[in-house]
């Protein structure tokens, strides 16, 4: 299901944009940097945590690392990655494809302000070989996000 999930979800609302599927999988920030021919910190990795009893979900630059420390203060909790097997249960996109865009039901999601740096960055679309081209401010529209300073 995930990236027809995703294609589904941008044909409603956000027809303009399309996915870039490529032969050379995208899964990890080196790779997609690579094949889109960016910096990596402008692929928009998508991290799934579990905060207490919820999953959010968190978009930030491609070489950004959580501070646990801001984490608890800025979501009020600690937060811990989740499993493969809970990010497809959670989001139906395997881990390296893992993206806010057609999800099976809603969840909070945030994008670090490490992502306002850029014009444009490339999350995933629902697989381990494809993309989207986004500004930051349309990303966090288009998902309805909230911006957030919780990374290093």
């Amino acid at each position: 299901m995930s990236i027809q999930s995703v294609r589904a979800f941008l044909a409603q609302h956000a027809p303009d944009i399309d996915i870039i599927e490529t032969d050379t999988p995208t899964a990890t920030v080196q790779q997609a940097a690579i094949v889109h021919n960016v910096e990596a910190n402008q692929i928009a990795k998508t991290l799934s945590l579990k905060l207490k009893n919820e999953v959010v979900l968190v978009v930030c630059a491609g070489e950004a690392r959580l501070d646990n420390q801001k984490v608890k203060q800025v979501l009020g909790a600690k937060a811990r990655m989740l499993r493969a097997d809970e990010v497809v249960d959670s989001t139906s996109h395997p881990v390296g494809g893992v993206c806010p865009f057609g999800l099976p039901r809603d969840l909070v999601i945030y994008c670090d302000i490490s992502l306002q740096q850029y014009s444009e960055v490339l999350p995933a679309a629902g697989s381990v070989n494809s993309a989207i081209r986004i500004s930051p401010t349309r990303l966090l529209e288009l998902v309805k996000a909230s911006w957030v300073d919780i990374c290093q």
